[in-house]
């Protein structure tokens, strides 16, 4: 009998150009699988090698479409009912995270009913990045390797070189965000407060600390519209900033997202490859930084049981 269980990594469609960057940096190639869809779209995936007693990693991000979802749901069930010895969803941006609570009636916490769907699945792990609501690992009974892309982000923000530096946060909700690695990288934080017509809507929008002069790093666990993060921007610039660069984990990017980066004051917008960023827009204001690395690393360690503590250096 081995004492370890055969890893094997595999992956979602979507997520492909991550999951081979993963798995190269581990050491091991991509295992076998296949989708058959059938002409009314349905789709039907199924692995083309054994995983019978393996530790099976599943990679997919599940933005949308909704298939990318269900495409990782059918993965583990197949996984599961292929006598895999573990499955391990690695979903390096979280889906329907930012439906973590009840904020108005008669509304669906959506981020639950993933969770839900994910163990029915028969998922035994879940490992993903930046969640929209750092409550949403309670939604789970399975162990949430929950990993910041601080470890990522930090040494970049200490490459440029910025002096006088301030963090910002372009909402209340990331002032926790923010001011952590203000503390970290011993600089000011400065605060922007707005009011929302609706979701993706932004109302008038007032900014707390002193901006004046300094080269500006807006932090935000996704950048989706880019409404807030261009207005925010443009009205530092406006204070007086030196200059304005925005850091976002997920690239969600939608609309009219490329638009408004390519014509807002922001000097770049960096964010990482957890979704992929579209082909035929104008992406020359922004920069990717791979989480591949970063994902082998802990997949490395959590398969040989040892601590992944070190890797949350904020």
């Amino acid at each position: 009998m081995h004492s370890k269980h055969q890893i094997k990594f595999f992956t979602g469609r979507s997520s492909r150009y991550l999951s081979e960057k993963i798995a190269q940096s581990f050491g091991v190639p991509l295992g076998k699988s296949n989708i058959t869809v059938f002409s009314d779209g349905e789709f039907q995936p199924s692995y083309d090698e054994s995983v019978r007693g393996c530790t099976v990693f599943i990679i997919q991000s599940t933005f949308p479409p909704v298939d990318n979802l269900f495409e990782l749901l059918l993965m583990v069930d197949a996984a599961h009912r292929a006598s895999a010895y573990k499955v391990v969803a690695v979903m390096p941006y979280f889906g329907w995270a930012r439906q973590d609570r009840k904020d108005k009636p008669r509304v669906a916490i959506g981020a639950k009913m993933v969770a839900n769907m994910l163990r029915a699945a028969g998922v035994d792990r879940v490992m993903t990045m930046d969640l929209h609501a750092d409550q949403i690992q309670g939604f789970f009974d399975v162990p949430v390797d929950h990993l910041y892309a601080s470890s990522i982000f930090v040494p970049y923000i200490k490459s440029l070189n910025l002096d006088p530096i301030a963090i910002a946060a372009p909402d209340m909700g990331g002032a926790k965000r923010a001011n952590a690695y203000s503390r970290f990288l011993n600089s000011s934080l400065v605060v922007c407060h707005k009011s929302r017509e609706k979701a993706n809507q932004v109302g008038e929008m007032t900014v707390i600390g002193e901006v004046e002069g300094k080269h500006i790093v807006i932090l935000d666990d996704m950048v989706d519209t880019a409404g807030t993060l261009t207005m925010a921007a443009d009205l530092m610039m406006e204070k007086g900033a030196a200059s304005v660069r925005a850091f976002a984990t997920h690239g969600v990017l939608s609309g009219s997202a490329y638009e408004r980066i390519r014509d807002s004051k922001i000097t770049e917008l960096v964010v990482t490859d957890t979704i992929p960023l579209r082909t035929d827009k104008d992406t020359s204001k922004i920069k990717v930084l791979s989480v591949a690395d970063l994902f082998a690393d802990v997949i490395n360690k959590v398969y040989n049981y040892q601590s992944i503590s070190d890797k949350f250096i904020i």
